[in-house]
């Protein structure tokens, strides 16, 4: 399964200089890497990347508009091949070297591999993820991206934005560049996510996520989920919806979950 991916990143020098830049790397640890995957399959799953109507989970809200995807039957098989790989004990043991974070696995559901994607307008603004699985009770660790679109503009918007703290200052923007893999760390400060896109007609943002869990965590928050927060530059009617929406949102969750229900 190892196959799957360039092996110029599992090579020891390599994985030195990796664990330095995930180390040192700001607002919050992350790492990028250009040409992640193995070449041909890289070039299956662009050309196989399926529509966004066949995408089984659809957003349309104040603080997100994009199409979600774990439905793999519905997919070409290489995405499948992806996924396997990605879930494989070598790749584990590979990403807790390069992190730190030791016994690091996905969970087999929506909540640990699937597709994105944005049509024309598409956006997420900036938010913090859930920190635990609402049903395994596992705590989330690590984001893994791979971005699957080619000639992709920097005018188009879309970067991956990496914020600050106190969400006063944009740190770092990627552009979701073909085969590029962003890796970063998942905490109560790792505020992230993409401004609205402009593209020609065809074109979408097409990305894999993973999300890495492990089953402890020192100095664990309480459960919250997805915590949007409005910009800066927004509105002050958009920054007290948001504001409003979230902390009803999250209230009502974390009552549901102590009586065991989740949503």
């Amino acid at each position: 399964m190892m196959n799957a991916f360039n092996s110029h990143y599992f090579e020891e020098g390599t994985i030195a200089k990796l664990q330095k830049e995930f180390n040192e790397s700001k607002p919050y640890r992350h790492l990028m890497m250009d040409g992640f995957l193995n070449a041909e399959l890289a070039d299956s799953l662009y050309n196989n990347f399926p529509s966004v109507e066949k995408l089984n989970k659809h957003y349309h809200g104040l603080n997100e508009q994009k199409s979600e995807g774990s439905n793999f039957s519905d997919f070409h098989p290489d995405f499948t091949v992806l996924r396997s790989s990605l879930m494989s004990k070598d790749l584990y043991q590979w990403l807790s070297k390069v992190t730190g974070i030791e016994d690091v696995f996905i969970t087999d559901d929506n909540l640990g591999t699937g597709l994105h994607q944005g049509a024309n307008g598409s956006f997420l603004d900036i938010h913090i993820d859930f920190n635990i699985h609402s049903k395994l009770n596992v705590h989330r660790r690590l984001n893994l991206l791979i971005y699957m679109n080619k000639g992709w503009q920097t005018s188009w918007g879309g970067q991956l934005e990496m914020w600050n703290a106190d969400m006063t200052q944009l740190i770092k923007s990627v552009n979701p560049e073909f085969n590029r893999c962003v890796i970063f760390e998942t905490s109560e400060i790792s505020y992230h996510g993409y401004s609205k896109i402009t593209v020609p007609e065809g074109v979408t943002r097409k990305s894999f996520y993973s999300y890495f869990y492990t089953k402890e965590r020192m100095g664990a928050a309480k459960f919250h989920d997805t915590v949007f927060k409005a910009k800066p530059e927004d509105s002050t009617a958009k920054k007290v919806k948001t504001t409003v929406k979230e902390n009803l949102k999250n209230f009502t969750k974390k009552q549901l979950k102590k009586v065991g229900i989740n949503i």
